[in-house]
């Protein structure tokens, strides 16, 4: 007889304006259970855990939890029923320590009154030590880097008690060896009794970690299957309605016989406290050639970026751009030599949240022609450019004229790729660009890129997704501790032995 499931979700729908993101959608979870959700970008997976999760309520539809009928109006509510919940997107506050963030509103006291910071600091320094984690515990949120920041939120969501633990593209920023840390926790996590909900658009980690799998589309879920049941290839049919695509169209071979384009020369930049971030950088980029950067998350990749593209001032070191000097030139100035970047952090750094869909699209380019006249924005001229973008990139949208909010993560991130990629760059600086996207989305942003390589322009793409690095790069460098360790050769290194290198 089969045991009645933990969470029992049934006939979900949750609407957006015109926006359908959930339709009728069922979902169960057993007790003790690795349950992956996987399907294309708005296909309402976020969605549905989020209602879960008492951040949206249902225009209709019943929840269960062991068999009672519950309402989940908050997130308290369902932290107290032992739901927990890893968001793509972060929600911890950056002027607090980590530590802080954990505890917040579950703070261990003595004498009712005391905080009692050495507990804390101990029981999740145990807790990290557990999953694998190296996260400084005393550092602000706004100084973590991203991966830092998803481990935070994990160790929150354990450390306040859950016992379905919903984990939104847990694995997007970490190396291979730390995703099998991760997925050693998980299971360690089912032996003990709990339950895992991954949502996550890697088929290859839910073939390895998942015991059962749904597959959204358009809001419905159109099946629910047992890992031994099912195959990689009939997941994707599955959640595309059609074969997907496989292939990239052939590379051209990159010509370095002229001077490169992006040059680095003994990039040095240091934190406050005398702390090398980058020590001693030298690359190069040529045209016509994609350059991938492996790294554990906080190793300096974010420094790399900050400093070509102007955000941060460098300490020492040359950096050029054909021959010119860019070192400690405004983001503004480095934009007009068509430098354009898609950035790691879309919330705080791609898209504006509150602003419409084509005001979003356009941004960049808003104060000039065909957009502007005479100091004017010509709205007709950029919802007719944000129409054209939307459909050549397959962009869910309900409408233009819509804050950008209302879109999927992963169509967010389309909108970045599309703006930045339709500008027409010659030096394009892409951060994990494809985090968050489906097979069909990623494939699609992957051929832009060879597509613009082909073109002759220059790429430097910095991924946590060693698969991607190998499969689109020319050469890969490796860096470690603001140091480049190595730069290999795709066909002469594989996924393994880099993910060495990126440990030191």
């Amino acid at each position: 007889m089969t045991n009645p499931p933990l969470i029992k979700m049934h006939g979900i729908t949750k609407r957006f304006g015109k926006v359908l993101a959930n339709d009728r959608a069922n979902f169960s979870l057993q007790h003790g259970e690795i349950h992956a959700i996987v399907g294309e970008n708005g296909a309402g997976k976020s969605t549905l855990m989020k209602i879960l999760y008492g951040l949206y309520q249902p225009n209709d539809g019943e929840i269960y939890l062991r068999d009672e009928l519950v309402r989940i109006d908050s997130p308290r509510i369902a932290i107290k029923l032992g739901i927990g919940m890893v968001q793509q997107h972060f929600t911890l506050i950056p002027a607090l320590t980590a530590l802080k963030n954990i505890v917040l509103a579950k703070e261990p006291h003595r004498f009712k009154t005391l905080l009692d910071t050495a507990t804390a600091h101990r029981s999740i320094t145990a807790l990290a030590e557990q999953l694998g984690f190296h996260l400084d515990l005393n550092a602000k949120v706004e100084s973590l880097p991203i991966g830092g920041q998803q481990y935070a939120e994990i160790l929150k969501a354990l450390y306040h008690g859950a016992e379905i633990l919903i984990l939104d593209e847990p694995t997007a920023v970490l190396a291979p060896q730390e995703v099998t840390g991760l997925f050693d926790c998980l299971h360690g996590l089912k032996a003990e009794g709990k339950s895992v909900i991954l949502i996550t658009h890697k088929l290859g980690e839910v073939m390895t970690v998942a015991d059962t799998i749904t597959v959204m589309r358009r809001g419905k879920s159109v099946a629910s299957l047992r890992r031994s049941e099912t195959d990689i290839a009939e997941l994707s049919e599955l959640m595309i309605g059609k074969k997907p695509f496989n292939g990239l169209k052939t590379q051209k071979v990159p010509d370095r016989s002229g001077p490169p384009m992006l040059h680095l020369e003994d990039v040095t930049l240091r934190a406050k406290n005398g702390r090398a971030l980058l020590d001693g950088i030298d690359l190069d980029v040529f045209a016509g050639e994609i350059v991938g950067i492996a790294g554990v998350e906080g190793n300096g990749q974010s420094e790399l970026i900050e400093v070509i593209t102007g955000l941060q001032k460098s300490d020492s070191g040359t950096i050029t751009l054909n021959d010119a000097s860019i070192a400690n030139r405004s983001p503004a100035e480095i934009r007009r030599k068509r430098v354009v970047h898609l950035p790691a952090d879309r919330h705080r750094h791609g898209i504006s949240l509150n602003d419409r869909v084509d005001e979003n699209l356009i941004l960049g380019s808003h104060n000039q022609p065909p957009f502007c006249r005479h100091g004017l924005l010509r709205r007709k001229a950029a919802h007719q450019f944000a129409d054209d973008v939307i459909e050549k990139y397959e962009i869910r949208a309900g409408g233009v004229n819509l804050p950008i909010r209302t879109l999927s993560g992963g169509n967010q991130q389309k909108v970045v790729v599309a703006r930045e990629l339709e500008s027409d760059p010659e030096l394009i600086i892409a951060a994990h660009p494809t985090r968050g996207l489906d097979i069909n989305a990623a494939q699609f942003v992957h051929q832009q890129l060879i597509d613009a390589r082909n073109r002759s322009k220059g790429i430097l793409l910095i991924s946590a997704d060693l698969e991607e690095l190998l499969s689109l790069s020319d050469r890969v460098a490796v860096i470690y501790n603001g140091r480049i360790g190595g730069v290999l050769r795709p066909s002469e290194t594989d996924e393994t032995q880099l993910g060495a290198l990126m440990l030191g």
